[in-house]
C-alpha cells in the first residue's frame, strides 16, 4: 500500500511540477499535440473510407436484399472504425512519445536538474535514440497485446469476464503506461528495456499506482494532452526512485572546474593556505617521541675522551 500511494504521489508531484513551470508545461504539450493532430486526420479519413472497406471486405453480399446487406456493411463499417479509434488510444503514449523523444529528453533533463542529482549527459547521437524508442515501444505494445488477448478472451468467462477481467485490463494498462513514461528517464541512466521491466515488476505497487489513474484519465478527451507533459515529468521523478542517481561533486576534475592540481587557475584570487613547515609541527599530545633524546641515549652527547676513533 505503502508503494501505491507513492505511485499516486509522483503523479501528482509531477502534474505541481509543470504547474509551477509553466513554459515547460506548454513545451511539453508539443509532441501531444502534433500526434493528436495526426490521428484525428487518419480518423476522420478512416470515417470516410470504413464504407467502402466494408463494401471491399464483403462481394458476397452484393445479391443481399436491402435491409441485410445494409444492416451488414454498417455493422462492418462501424466495427472498423471504432476498432481504429481503439488502436489510437491503446498507441497514443508510445506514438507520443516516439514523436516526443527530443521535447521529452529536454523535459526530463530539467526536472534533474531542478531536483539535483541529474546523470551524464549521453553521448548517444538522436537518430540512435529514435530507433531505440522505437525498439522499446514497439516491444511494449507486443507485450501489452498479448496481455490483451487473453484478457478479451477471458471476458467471455462468466461472472469473471464482467468483475475481474476489467480490473486486470486498468492494471495491465496502468502498469505498461507506467513503463511507456518512465522509458525516457530511465533510457537517459543507461537501463536498458528489460531491466525496466524487471525493475517495475519489483514494485506493482509503485507502477500501478502511476499508470492505473492515468488510465483512467485519459479515457477523457483532450485529458492526454495537457496531463502528459506532468505524466512525463512524474514519471522522471519515479525513475529517480528506482534508479538513484548521485549529484556530481563541484570539484569533478572537468574542464569546467578548472585544474584538478596545481593550485587555482589565474586570476581567480584564491589563495591556497601554506603548510606549516616540517619541523613547526607541533607534536601531539603523549607523542613519546615528543620530547628530545632520551637521557641514556649514548648517541646523544659528544664522544667520550677515551673513544679511541674519536680523532681519527
Amino acid at each position: 500500500m505503502r508503494d501505491l500511494a507513492a505511485g499516486m504521489g509522483y503523479l501528482a508531484k509531477g502534474q505541481k511540477w509543470v504547474g509551477r513551470h509553466g513554459r515547460w508545461w506548454a513545451f511539453g504539450m508539443i509532441p501531444a499535440l502534433i500526434t493528436l493532430a495526426g490521428y484525428v486526420v487518419a480518423l476522420f479519413f478512416l470515417g470516410g473510407w470504413a464504407g467502402d472497406l466494408a463494401d471491399w471486405a464483403t462481394p458476397f453480399a452484393d445479391d443481399w436484399s436491402s435491409p441485410w446487406q445494409g444492416l451488414l456493411r454498417g455493422t462492418l463499417a462501424a466495427l472498423v472504425f471504432v476498432g481504429g479509434l481503439l488502436l489510437s488510444v491503446l498507441t497514443f503514449t508510445a506514438v507520443t512519445l516516439l514523436v516526443g523523444q527530443p521535447f521529452y529528453e529536454e523535459l526530463c533533463e530539467k526536472v534533474d536538474e531542478s531536483e539535483g542529482g541529474a546523470p551524464a549527459p549521453s553521448d548517444v547521437p538522436l537518430w540512435r535514440e529514435l530507433v531505440v524508442s522505437a525498439r522499446d515501444s514497439l516491444f511494449v505494445l507486443v507485450r501489452a497485446g498479448g496481455f490483451g488477448v487473453l484478457l478479451f478472451a477471458a471476458g467471455f468467462i462468466p461472472v469473471l469476464g464482467q468483475t475481474v477481467v476489467p480490473v486486470l485490463g486498468f492494471l495491465v494498462s496502468g502498469f505498461f503506461l507506467t513503463l511507456e513514461l518512465t522509458s525516457v528517464a530511465l533510457q537517459r541512466r543507461g537501463v536498458p528495456q528489460r531491466e525496466r521491466l524487471r525493475l517495475l515488476r519489483g514494485r506493482l505497487g509503485l507502477s500501478f499506482g502511476f499508470g492505473v489513474p492515468l488510465v483512467l484519465a485519459f479515457l477523457v478527451p483532450l485529458v492526454t494532452v495537457l496531463a502528459m507533459p506532468g505524466a512525463v515529468a512524474g514519471a522522471t521523478l519515479l525513475a529517480r526512485d528506482l534508479v538513484p542517481v548521485e549529484e556530481r561533486p563541484d570539484g569533478d576534475g572537468s574542464e569546467e572546474d578548472g585544474p584538478a592540481e596545481g593550485g587555482p587557475a589565474e586570476g581567480e584570487g584564491e589563495a591556497v593556505p601554506d603548510l606549516p613547515e616540517y619541523g613547526a609541527q607541533r607534536p601531539v599530545p603523549g607523542n613519546p617521541y615528543a620530547a628530545g633524546p632520551a637521557a641514556d641515549n649514548p648517541y646523544a652527547s659528544t664522544p667520550v675522551a677515551d673513544n679511541p676513533y674519536r680523532n681519527g
